[in-house]
């Protein structure tokens, strides 16, 4: 972990960097909307810590904090050009989320894990349309909700939606105290041996075997492989249209046969229970 006293980033050696009061700087910033250019150098100079406060929270994410710092302090830069006192609220208020955001944007466009510009979209419109439904019925949008208005598949909707969430280090802390931080790493449990992952996974894998070769294609293409309904239409040979149907009605099949065997599976659990019940009373 980096320790900001001592660093140098970007040539910027952190252990010597200014800072001011709330009344200097209100000061500078009367004197930057008169007209006096030269004191946005020194807003900035005096204001790089609120940068590397930001930038604490990605030292576990293997990023590089030279590239990252640059980023941030154009954040600053934009906070320090919009900023006005009428907004009564001190600057730190006003700039830390506009700095951690030009940090995410950054993340997001340079991310390694790219989705397709459909994905994009369709995530975008998801967003649309929930805060449509979100205002006019006052309550959160359900799932089947959203994916009625839209007109795709509930699956379609998780999918865009997972796509969009900007990935997180398992390494990126959750609690810390005194003692050692608690990370997300440390809350995952291996789900290898988990029976019920297990079943879910028999489950699955018959009910694909019970599709046609080219159902059981276009699942997984479009829910194992992350393709497009046209990417997948381009391979098969028909078109997107055809695509929507087919998977569609293979995802109804999918969902129907789960049903069935979680149906049997909770049938032989209660007769399990019923008969070791009985055996008590014999």
């Amino acid at each position: 972990m980096y320790n900001y006293k001592k660093v140098v980033i970007s040539g910027v050696n952190t252990y010597n960097l200014p800072t001011i009061s709330w009344k200097e700087m209100k000061s500078l910033f009367i004197r930057l909307a008169d007209g006096e250019k030269a004191v946005r150098e020194e807003l900035i100079n005096c204001n790089l810590k609120l940068v590397l406060s930001v930038l604490k929270g990605f030292t576990n994410r293997g990023e590089n904090m030279d590239d990252l710092f640059q980023i941030g302090c154009i954040g600053l830069m934009k906070a320090i050009d919009n900023f006005k006192l009428e907004h009564s609220v001190n600057f730190s208020t006003y700039a830390v989320p506009m700095i951690l955001g030009e940090v995410k944007r950054y993340l997001r466009d340079n991310n390694y894990v790219h989705m397709s510009r459909s994905l994009k979209t369709t995530a975008q419109k998801i967003q649309s349309v929930r805060d449509n439904l979100l205002q006019k019925n006052q309550k959160e949008p359900t799932l089947t909700e959203l994916a009625y208005e839209m007109g795709i598949t509930p699956e379609e909707i998780v999918l865009a939606y997972n796509a969009n969430m900007e990935p997180l280090s398992f390494f990126e802390p959750v609690f810390s105290d005194s003692t050692d931080p608690l990370h997300i790493i440390d809350l995952l449990k291996d789900v290898d041996n988990d029976d019920e992952r297990w079943l879910e996974t028999i489950a699955l894998k018959e009910a694909l075997e019970k599709l046609s070769p080219r159902e059981r294609y276009i699942l997984i293409a479009r829910f194992f492989q992350g393709k497009t309904q046209m990417e997948v239409a381009q391979k098969v040979g028909i078109s997107q249209a055809q695509i929507s149907r087919i998977e569609k009605s293979a995802l109804r099949f999918v969902r129907s046969y789960y049903n069935e065997q979680g149906s049997r599976e909770e049938q032989r659990e209660s007769h399990t229970s019923a008969g070791g019940e009985a055996s008590k009373r014999g």
